[in-house]
């Protein structure tokens, strides 16, 4: 092949290749242009699953239960009482409720005669002078049965859980107690602390008298009654009272909500085991001493009530007059607003675990 037409057909080519490559070009920039109005013009039904995750979280948020969203709240003034437990409740939680639903008004009542607590807000429900009551234990078949003869029902709705704490003087070096030690200190068959590691020290055990105590030491089932408990155990009017009396006793001891007591100045909580090899504080570590406090305080360990390795606990109850009227319509009301997530959440704010 001659010169001229060698470099004839390397134009060609040339060209052909020039030609080739502009045709693919335009292909890829019309592909891109139409892939991106494609995305741009495409239905809902066909975005990614980020948006349609987000669109679940705001549904999910919007969705979560507050005391604005309970629906069946009733408008009127109501009375209620009970258990001297709740009352962080009432002070943090009742306040945030009657904030965000001041239609219902609520005004806690004492008894008239004697200590205010579960058994005593429970027989004034009884009496009409309560339209609902707290509780911080469940309803015995004594109440029940008083409740039957009077022609009615009463529930109990649960809505969170406290720890039952012992404390003792703070000058007492005992390492701990099993339940069944601090079930038999009160039965009196154990009085001195030497008997359970501390010191060779009278035992001095404070008590509310069980017909008004909120919290209990012994099992539901227990059949465990005032005349039963030891000699030693000096009965007091409330848990103040015995905190006072506490701190002046060296071998002096007593139980509680742990909500009431941990956070104490003048006492020591103790940790508990169901045997002698598990005791679980029921205070967060590190223990706070008497003399750190009030600048730090003990809190309540929670995580341990809430998955159940620390032994003793009460359950928190509703208790509702099933009478198909203005009390059970309020006592069920209150019970769901303190069973809605914004309850749940004020109620662990007020120390204590939730539900959920």
């Amino acid at each position: 092949m001659d010169n001229s037409n060698h470099g004839k057909a390397l134009l060609k080519e040339d060209i052909a290749i020039f030609l080739r490559g502009l045709i693919i070009g335009k292909v890829l920039t019309l592909m891109v242009i139409g892939g991106l109005l494609w995305w741009l013009l495409k239905p809902e039904s066909f975005r990614g699953n980020n948006s349609e995750a987000t669109n679940l979280s705001i549904k999910s948020n919007s969705t979560a239960s507050t005391f604005q969203s309970l629906a069946d709240v009733p408008t009127d003034s109501f009375n209620y009482g009970g258990s001297t437990t709740w009352a962080p409740i009432r002070q943090v939680v009742d306040a945030q409720i009657l904030s965000a639903r001041p239609e219902l008004q609520l005004q806690y009542l004492n008894p008239a005669q004697g200590s205010p607590g579960s058994s005593a807000g429970i027989r004034m429900l009884l009496d009409g002078e309560l339209d609902f009551a707290q509780s911080s234990r469940p309803l015995t078949d004594e109440e029940q049965a008083i409740a039957k003869a009077r022609g009615v029902t009463l529930e109990q709705r649960q809505i969170g859980v406290d720890g039952v704490a012992v404390v003792v003087n703070p000058a007492l070096n005992v390492p701990g107690l099993t339940v069944e030690q601090l079930q038999q200190i009160y039965l009196g068959k154990i009085t001195n602390w030497n008997q359970v590691g501390g010191p060779n020290l009278a035992i001095a055990a404070f008590s509310q008298p069980p017909e008004n105590a909120d919290t209990t030491i012994f099992s539901n089932n227990s059949n465990s009654k005032k005349s039963e408990l030891g000699s030693n155990v000096k009965y007091v009017y409330s848990t103040t009272d015995a905190l006072r009396q506490l701190s002046k006793t060296p071998g002096g001891i007593y139980y509680a909500s742990a909500r009431a007591v941990i956070p104490q100045c003048s006492v020591k909580p103790l940790p508990i085991g169901r045997t002698a090899s598990d005791f679980v504080s029921p205070y967060r570590e590190p223990l706070v001493s008497s003399a750190q406090c009030p600048r730090q305080r003990n809190q309540v360990n929670t995580e341990a009530i809430k998955n159940g390795s620390y032994p003793i606990t009460s359950k928190l109850f509703v208790i509702i007059k099933q009478n198909q009227g203005q009390q059970q319509k309020v006592g069920n009301a209150y019970a769901n607003l303190l069973l809605t997530d914004q309850g749940q959440q004020a109620i662990e704010q007020a120390g204590f675990v939730g539900l959920r």
